[in-house]
């Protein structure tokens, strides 16, 4: 290693950089598989405390070219924050994993909490279940109260960001103002076409109005699980024979590694991990059954494609370093929704026409109660961080009941809070994939998704990995602004 950082060069730093990606996403990747981690924690950073210091961020600040220096930066930012949070982190981890609720005897790990909801629960368990987290989320919210506390100090101090509105911004180039004002004002037009049939869609599932569930009935719902003797009897590898269409086997394809057993330890909650593009990829599911695996899978796939047909030939900043992953969503949510679209569903499944029909009905409006959850949680941690009380959970309460419908705990906000306003990264995401799926249809129609055309437009898309941020993306392929508006079509021509 260079130990004098003056005369660190852009390859020294970009090599250091990824080898300590690749170290994390190695951890946490066992982690997820619930296998023996190559290392400890601690050890992560072990010979690398010279590297990560304000010396090198000096340094790296001084790097010319925007794009790259940015990345660098942000790279550098992102390891000198863990090497920081690490003792943290791993305390709240220990009791995050032995946090569980006591359902009837049964006890409910955090973890297991989504995929629970969906294949397991009863409405009168989930009603359990929200008496008992209650006080769980109580208990534990000192830790990740902790945890953010030493995060934006140092964020302040050493790194020299005025607040975390500004640090976000600086990373990810997005106008988070903006987009509060756009999507407020989004949800509140969208009102009309949302609670008239989500409440109808409620209360023929539960006999109960919106007013009187929680967040825990919408994951229930949202799961899609009373269609699922509708879903094909097959193994999901099986299914993934679709995308020979597109000249693609993901059984075949290089860096593309496929793990869908139900191992003991594995993690519920499906993932993909992007050790290095495009050679190393490894998505993790745990099958559950019916339509939540097929969308989940799929989704997955949209990440992991993407990134294994990268060019090769490109930086490693252009391959490795992305500073927002929305892009990335955006080829996820594409690939996820033409599995519940009528032609797939009747083309490749085989279902009757009236059977994919009330399935693509009842997708859309899960996907148009979902999208406000997202824009939702946005609002309310955009108010949060601008405010700069995160110990107070109230105006996420209020603004999650107020968009979605489903009563949320005040208790549980920063158990939902994911950093780096990544739930506006799954908005832009998605209206990204209803700008592209449009510009699909028009070019091939609406069976596109049979097109083997359609494979080598996504490949080129894909082939230039994360040289362009959404909306560098959107500008260069003529898609016209990054908004809302496409989106809205679908949902009024299918909802009304």
């Amino acid at each position: 290693m260079v130990s004098s950082k003056a005369h660190l060069s852009l390859s020294d730093i970009e090599n250091t950089l990824h080898h300590l990606n690749y170290r994390w996403n190695l951890e946490a990747l066992a982690l997820w598989k619930g296998d023996k981690v190559p290392f400890e924690a601690y050890r992560i950073y072990e010979g690398y405390e010279g590297f990560l210091s304000l010396d090198t961020l000096a340094h790296i600040r001084k790097i010319e070219g925007k794009v790259a220096g940015t990345r660098l930066e942000h790279a550098f930012i992102d390891h000198y924050l863990q090497q920081d949070l690490l003792p943290h982190e791993t305390e709240m981890r220990t009791w995050m994993r032995g946090a569980a609720a006591n359902v009837n005897g049964q006890k409910i790990y955090f973890r297991d909490i989504i995929s629970w909801c969906q294949k397991s629960s009863t409405l009168e368990k989930r009603r359990v279940l929200q008496k008992e987290t209650g006080p769980l989320c109580k208990f534990l919210k000192p830790f990740p109260l902790n945890y953010w506390k030493i995060m934006l100090e140092t964020l302040r101090k050493d790194c020299g960001f005025e607040n975390y509105i500004d640090y976000c911004h600086a990373k990810k180039g997005i106008d988070y103002p903006r987009y509060y004002e756009i999507l407020k004002d989004f949800l509140q037009k969208t009102d009309e076409l949302y609670f008239p049939v989500m409440d109808q869609w409620v209360r023929r599932r539960f006999d109960q109005p919106m007013k009187a569930l929680t967040r825990f009935d919408a994951i229930n719902i949202l799961g899609l699980g009373e269609f699922d003797g509708l879903f094909p009897k097959k193994m999901m590898e099986s299914l993934t024979e679709f995308f020979q269409y597109w000249g693609i086997d993901p059984d075949k394809t290089p860096g593309l590694n496929l793990e869908l057993g139900r191992e003991e330890g594995k993690s519920p909650q499906a993932m993909c991990f992007i050790l290095q593009v495009p050679e190393e990829v490894y998505i993790l599911m745990k099958p559950e059954g019916g339509w939540i695996d097929l969308e989940t899978l799929w989704h997955e796939l949209g990440h992991g494609l993407s990134a294994v047909f990268t060019s090769p030939d490109l930086s490693i900043g252009d391959r490795d370093m992305a500073t927002s992953f929305s892009l990335s969503e955006s080829f996820a949510f594409l690939l996820q929704n033409l599995t519940m679209s009528r032609p797939f569903l009747e083309g490749h499944l085989g279902l009757n026409s009236a059977d994919a029909e009330k399935l693509y009905y009842h997708k859309v409006l899960k996907d148009l109660s979902l999208f406000r959850r997202y824009a939702a949680k946005f609002l309310a941690e955009y108010e949060m961080f601008s405010s700069g009380d995160l110990s107070n959970g109230e105006t996420y309460a209020e603004l999650m009941v107020r968009y979605t419908g489903f009563y949320y705990q005040p208790e549980s906000h920063l158990f939902d809070l994911v950093p780096e306003f990544y739930s506006l990264d799954y908005i832009l995401g998605w209206m990204a994939e209803a700008i592209m799926e449009e510009r699909l249809k028009d070019m091939l129609g609406s069976k596109w998704i049979f097109h083997s055309e359609t494979g080598k437009i996504l490949k080129k898309w894909w082939e230039k990995g994360n040289r362009y941020d959404i909306f560098q993306f959107m500008e260069r392929n003529d898609f016209g602004p990054l908004g809302p508006d496409v989106l809205l079509k679908r949902w009024q021509e299918v909802l009304n």
